[in-house]
């Protein structure tokens, strides 16, 4: 359990709908909540959501990037790497439901099939976050300095199938709904529980559910699926969440333009990655949900093409950051076909249509 004697965390910084005086510049964390809430920003926070392929940091080291020999892709979040370019620091916490949870036979196979299974297997997950708050009391000085700090939990489509595997998953949303339904209300109680024991250590600025449902011809489940085994749980935790000032995010690839507005009704707040090679459509989305928060979207595809055809995908853009409420960042992971100067071209026409999207 967490200590009583740890000290509350300082209440979050006002945001003034003003611009940031020259004197004081605005902080990532100023810059985030700013553009959550649809006020002005000095530029468009610049970040790498989701920090880079192991091997696109092979290719760097071997190419000169030499604070990269430091980076370790299993291990750390990549922060010494995000200062060295120069990007808005956004600390991430995955924060899983277990210890050490068995090992599956192959990639997408079963750990459990039935609820005998999986009462055998609970007493092993859902456990309290560590007495020491894991990475988050140490954090605290930086988010208090201006970082952005965050944290993702596998969400209500994620988890079961991380246990039944991704067969048995999608036959259990139609054969045993009730399995599912114990699962996730197990899985949200620990989620509540969770997130008062974050806070009580630091302030999270927001968090991500990781759900991956869709993939390039939409989701993975009916409505009527999503509104029986997942929606309810939604619409527990994310009240929960908004009692903290946490800004909520849904991370799903592939395209989720139909399953957006399912999310919604949840009370989330925003999604990302809209990735391009599933046909996602800022502009469309902006259109038909204003109030939405998106997060991602720029094409990975045209980094190796190099400044033209990067150059063509901000200009792409550039009318959806002007709208507000959309931070451009690769839609994924920036590939390993990329080379260091390429990203650094990539990282220069960023902070200069960040700027532009700003004035």
């Amino acid at each position: 359990m967490v200590s009583a004697a740890v000290p509350a965390a300082a209440p979050a910084p006002a945001i003034t709908a003003a611009r940031a005086p020259r004197s004081a510049p605005m902080t990532s964390r100023d810059r985030f909540r700013a553009l959550c809430a649809g006020q002005p920003v000095d530029r468009l926070p610049m970040v790498e959501w989701a920090h880079w392929w192991g091997q696109t940091m092979t290719r760097w080291i071997g190419e000169g990037l030499s604070v990269a020999q430091e980076y370790h892709y299993k291990r750390g979040v990549g922060e010494q790497v995000t200062r060295h370019f120069g990007l808005d620091v956004w600390l991430q916490d995955w924060v899983n439901p277990h210890r050490d949870l068995p090992k599956p036979a192959h990639h997408g196979a079963a750990l459990i099939a039935t609820m005998d299974d999986y009462l055998a297997l609970r007493p092993s997950l859902y456990p309290s976050l560590r007495s020491d708050g894991g990475p988050w009391a140490d954090w605290r000085p930086k988010l208090d300095a201006g970082d952005v700090g965050w944290f993702t939990f596998p969400g209500f489509f994620w988890w079961p199938r991380v246990l039944l595997g991704i067969e048995g998953h999608l036959y259990a949303l139609a054969d045993n709904p009730e399995l599912l339904h114990a699962i996730n209300s197990d899985l949200a109680a620990w989620m509540v529980r969770t997130v008062d024991e974050i806070c009580r250590f630091a302030k999270p600025d927001f968090m991500t559910f990781g759900e991956d449902l869709s993939y390039n011809h939409g989701p993975m489940l009916s409505e009527r699926s999503f509104n029986n085994v997942i929606l309810p749980y939604y619409q527990q935790v994310v009240p929960a969440l908004h009692e903290h000032g946490i800004t909520v995010v849904v991370d799903s690839d592939g395209d989720i333009t139909r399953c957006l507005p399912w999310f919604l009704r949840g009370g989330i707040d925003g999604i990302l990655p809209l990735e391009r090679q599933s046909k996602v459509d800022i502009n469309q989305l902006q259109a038909a949900h204003p109030k939405t928060l998106f997060i991602g979207h720029f094409d990975k595809m045209t980094m190796p093409l190099g400044e033209a055809a990067m150059h063509a995908e901000f200009e792409r853009l550039l009318p959806a950051m002007r709208r507000g409420r959309f931070i451009p960042s690769v839609d994924h992971q920036t590939p390993p076909g990329v080379s260091l100067d390429q990203y650094r071209c990539y990282l220069r026409l960023l902070g200069e249509y960040t700027r532009r999207a700003a004035t």
